[in-house]
């Protein structure tokens, strides 16, 4: 097990003996990180939280704090991260609310830039790839292979479906249709053709 000596982990947490914990990194209890995960180092991990295999997570990431929700009342809910993601600087993400079902989830293959924040009950899906400064709000629904420009600001509530492109800066306050290019506020500008392409889409 690769733990930094000035690392400070719970002793209720539970880390795989193929994990790496960087210097100046905070577990708490009730955090499970699998195999091949690494904390780079000054990252923070509140529980109850999960963290699948194989994430490299950069420096002042906070994962699994407290909901930012008046009614939230220290319940115990939870924080669910997927597989091989990449969450960079300053990515926060927050656990659940009892009235939003109990649990974040975070999918795989997923990266976040820096300074991405997605809030409490947030059901995130895998392969997306979501630039810097990017605001998800409470209760948002993002499904599989989604792509965002930097600065985007996702409204509580949206669900954002499968293969779109938000365009960096955008407001989005509704839902956006699958395969779609979205911009500004709430615009759709046409079907996200370039994506489907990769995607092996003709």
């Amino acid at each position: 097990m690769k733990i930094s000596p000035h690392a400070i982990i719970d002793p209720k947490a539970e880390i795989s003996p193929d994990a790496e914990i960087g210097p100046f990194c905070v577990i708490g209890p009730d955090v499970t990180i699998g195999a091949g995960t690494r904390l780079l180092s000054h990252v923070a991990v509140m529980g109850p939280t999960t963290i699948g295999q194989g994430n490299l997570i950069s420096p002042q990431v906070v994962l699994g704090g407290a909901p930012q929700d008046r009614k939230y009342k220290d319940a115990p809910t939870r924080l669910e991260v997927g597989d091989n993601n990449i969450f960079r600087e300053g990515v926060t993400i927050h656990r659940g609310t009892e009235k939003g079902g109990g649990i974040t989830r975070v999918g795989s293959g997923n990266y976040l830039m820096c300074n991405v924040h997605l809030g409490h009950d947030v059901q995130f899906g895998s392969n997306c790839t979501i630039a810097n400064s990017v605001m998800v709000a409470g209760h948002v629904v993002i499904l599989d292979n989604v792509v965002m420009g930097g600065g985007v600001g996702i409204h509580q509530f949206v669900t954002v479906g499968e293969y779109c492109f938000i365009g960096g800066a955008s407001r989005i306050h509704h839902d956006v249709p699958p395969f779609m290019r979205v911009d500004g506020a709430d615009q759709v500008r046409g079907v996200n053709v370039r994506l489907l392409r990769t995607c092996g889409y003709k």
